[in-house]
Protein backbone atom coordinates (compact mmCIF):
# COMPACT_ATOMS: atom_id res chain seq x y z
CA UNK A 1 0.00 0.00 0.00
CA UNK A 2 0.89 3.50 -1.32
CA UNK A 3 1.19 6.03 1.77
CA UNK A 4 3.21 8.62 0.14
CA UNK A 5 0.99 11.80 0.52
CA UNK A 6 0.00 13.90 -2.58
CA UNK A 7 2.71 16.57 -3.16
CA UNK A 8 1.20 19.86 -4.75
CA UNK A 9 3.70 22.70 -6.09
CA UNK A 10 2.67 26.12 -5.70
CA UNK A 11 4.59 28.12 -7.91
CA UNK A 12 4.37 32.41 -8.82
CA UNK A 13 5.93 35.44 -8.52
CA UNK A 14 7.85 36.06 -5.26
CA UNK A 15 9.15 39.86 -5.17
CA UNK A 16 6.79 41.91 -7.44
CA UNK A 17 3.71 39.43 -6.73
CA UNK A 18 0.30 41.05 -6.98
CA UNK A 19 -1.74 41.36 -4.16
CA UNK A 20 -4.45 39.13 -5.57
CA UNK A 21 -1.75 36.40 -6.86
CA UNK A 22 -0.64 36.23 -3.02
CA UNK A 23 -4.27 36.30 -1.79
CA UNK A 24 -5.04 33.65 -3.41
CA UNK A 25 -1.96 31.41 -2.64
CA UNK A 26 -2.61 31.99 0.51
CA UNK A 27 -5.77 30.45 0.28
CA UNK A 28 -4.95 27.23 -2.29
CA UNK A 29 -2.22 27.04 0.69
CA UNK A 30 -4.85 26.19 3.02
CA UNK A 31 -6.68 24.41 0.60
CA UNK A 32 -4.05 21.89 0.08
CA UNK A 33 -3.26 21.46 3.53
CA UNK A 34 -6.96 20.93 4.52
CA UNK A 35 -7.06 17.99 1.91
CA UNK A 36 -4.11 16.34 3.52
CA UNK A 37 -1.84 17.33 0.91
CA UNK A 38 1.71 18.45 1.11
CA UNK A 39 2.20 21.89 0.21
CA UNK A 40 5.48 21.97 -2.21
CA UNK A 41 6.88 26.02 -2.69
CA UNK A 42 10.44 27.45 -3.47
CA UNK A 43 10.29 28.32 0.03
CA UNK A 44 11.63 31.95 0.12
CA UNK A 45 9.76 34.66 2.48
CA UNK A 46 8.67 36.86 -0.70
CA UNK A 47 5.19 36.27 -2.89
CA UNK A 48 3.40 33.63 -3.71
CA UNK A 49 5.53 31.07 -1.86
CA UNK A 50 5.82 33.01 1.16
CA UNK A 51 1.87 33.68 1.07
CA UNK A 52 0.90 30.09 0.10
CA UNK A 53 2.87 28.57 3.02
CA UNK A 54 1.32 30.93 5.51
CA UNK A 55 -2.23 29.44 4.54
CA UNK A 56 -0.83 25.88 4.68
CA UNK A 57 0.64 26.46 8.21
CA UNK A 58 -3.29 27.52 9.38
CA UNK A 59 -4.09 23.88 8.91
CA UNK A 60 -2.98 21.28 11.82
CA UNK A 61 -0.91 18.88 10.64
CA UNK A 62 -0.11 20.50 7.65
CA UNK A 63 3.47 20.14 5.91
CA UNK A 64 5.07 22.46 3.93
CA UNK A 65 8.56 21.93 2.03
CA UNK A 66 10.60 24.44 0.41
CA UNK A 67 12.86 24.07 -2.19
CA UNK A 68 15.51 26.79 -1.49
CA UNK A 69 17.88 28.04 -4.04
CA UNK A 70 21.13 28.51 -1.66
CA UNK A 71 23.66 26.02 0.24
CA UNK A 72 21.73 27.20 3.93
CA UNK A 73 24.74 26.75 5.84
CA UNK A 74 22.39 27.69 8.69
CA UNK A 75 20.75 30.44 7.40
CA UNK A 76 17.13 29.63 8.36
CA UNK A 77 16.09 33.76 6.94
CA UNK A 78 16.47 32.32 3.19
CA UNK A 79 13.13 30.28 3.87
CA UNK A 80 9.78 31.47 5.12
CA UNK A 81 9.23 30.81 8.89
CA UNK A 82 6.42 28.58 7.49
CA UNK A 83 8.53 25.71 5.86
CA UNK A 84 8.73 22.84 7.89
CA UNK A 85 11.03 20.92 5.77
CA UNK A 86 13.78 23.10 3.54
CA UNK A 87 15.93 21.82 1.30
CA UNK A 88 19.11 23.79 0.16
CA UNK A 89 19.84 23.09 -3.10
CA UNK A 90 22.79 25.46 -3.58
CA UNK A 91 21.55 25.15 -7.45
CA UNK A 92 20.41 28.64 -7.88
CA UNK A 93 17.54 28.64 -10.39
CA UNK A 94 18.00 25.08 -11.64
CA UNK A 95 15.76 24.26 -8.54
CA UNK A 96 13.02 24.93 -10.55
CA UNK A 97 13.42 21.08 -11.56
CA UNK A 98 13.63 19.68 -8.49
CA UNK A 99 10.27 22.13 -7.51
CA UNK A 100 8.56 20.33 -10.69
CA UNK A 101 9.64 16.88 -10.82
CA UNK A 102 8.75 16.71 -6.59
CA UNK A 103 5.49 17.72 -7.59
CA UNK A 104 2.52 15.56 -8.51
CA UNK A 105 0.83 18.34 -9.80
CA UNK A 106 2.53 21.75 -10.62
CA UNK A 107 -0.26 25.19 -10.20
CA UNK A 108 1.13 28.29 -11.50
CA UNK A 109 -0.88 31.32 -9.03
CA UNK A 110 -1.06 34.89 -11.00
CA UNK A 111 1.88 34.01 -13.64
CA UNK A 112 4.92 35.51 -12.58
CA UNK A 113 8.60 36.18 -14.70
CA UNK A 114 10.73 33.88 -16.30
CA UNK A 115 11.77 31.53 -13.56
CA UNK A 116 8.13 30.59 -12.94
CA UNK A 117 7.62 30.17 -16.85
CA UNK A 118 10.10 27.47 -16.41
CA UNK A 119 8.74 25.97 -13.85
CA UNK A 120 5.52 25.62 -16.17
CA UNK A 121 7.94 24.11 -19.35
CA UNK A 122 9.18 21.75 -17.08
CA UNK A 123 6.08 21.01 -15.99
CA UNK A 124 4.83 19.86 -19.30
CA UNK A 125 7.85 18.99 -20.36
CA UNK A 126 8.17 15.85 -17.39
CA UNK A 127 4.58 15.21 -18.13
CA UNK A 128 3.30 16.55 -15.24
CA UNK A 129 -0.38 18.19 -14.67
CA UNK A 130 -0.12 21.98 -15.33
CA UNK A 131 -3.01 24.22 -13.39
CA UNK A 132 -2.84 27.86 -14.07
CA UNK A 133 -4.29 29.50 -11.49
CA UNK A 134 -5.71 33.36 -12.40
CA UNK A 135 -2.63 34.23 -14.54
CA UNK A 136 -2.62 36.47 -17.50
CA UNK A 137 -4.08 36.22 -20.77
CA UNK A 138 -1.06 35.62 -22.50
CA UNK A 139 0.22 32.87 -19.95
CA UNK A 140 -2.64 31.14 -20.38
CA UNK A 141 -2.63 31.24 -24.27
CA UNK A 142 0.62 30.27 -24.45
CA UNK A 143 0.79 27.41 -21.91
CA UNK A 144 -2.23 25.67 -23.53
CA UNK A 145 -0.57 26.28 -27.00
CA UNK A 146 2.35 23.91 -25.73
CA UNK A 147 0.34 21.06 -24.87
CA UNK A 148 -2.71 19.37 -24.29
CA UNK A 149 -4.27 18.95 -20.96
CA UNK A 150 -3.05 22.22 -19.39
CA UNK A 151 -5.87 23.11 -17.11
CA UNK A 152 -7.45 26.75 -16.24
CA UNK A 153 -9.05 27.86 -12.98
CA UNK A 154 -10.46 31.07 -12.03
CA UNK A 155 -10.90 30.57 -8.06
CA UNK A 156 -9.30 28.18 -5.67
CA UNK A 157 -11.99 25.90 -5.34
CA UNK A 158 -12.02 25.20 -9.09
CA UNK A 159 -8.25 24.71 -8.80
CA UNK A 160 -8.35 21.87 -5.70
CA UNK A 161 -11.12 20.49 -7.59
CA UNK A 162 -8.85 20.21 -10.80
CA UNK A 163 -6.09 18.79 -8.63
CA UNK A 164 -8.42 16.05 -7.24
CA UNK A 165 -10.02 15.37 -11.12
CA UNK A 166 -5.76 14.92 -11.99
CA UNK A 167 -4.96 12.93 -9.37
CA UNK A 168 -8.30 10.29 -9.75
CA UNK A 169 -6.89 10.29 -13.57
CA UNK A 170 -3.09 9.28 -12.65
Amino acid sequence: MNRRRTVVGVMGAGDGASAEAMRLAEQLGECISARGWVLLTGGRPAGVMAAASRGAARVDGHLVVGVLPDEGNGDDSQGTAEVDLALFTGMGKGRNVINVLSADVLVICGGGGPGTASEAAHALNAGRPLILLAVPPLWHDFFCSLAQGVESASDVQECCRLIEARLIQA
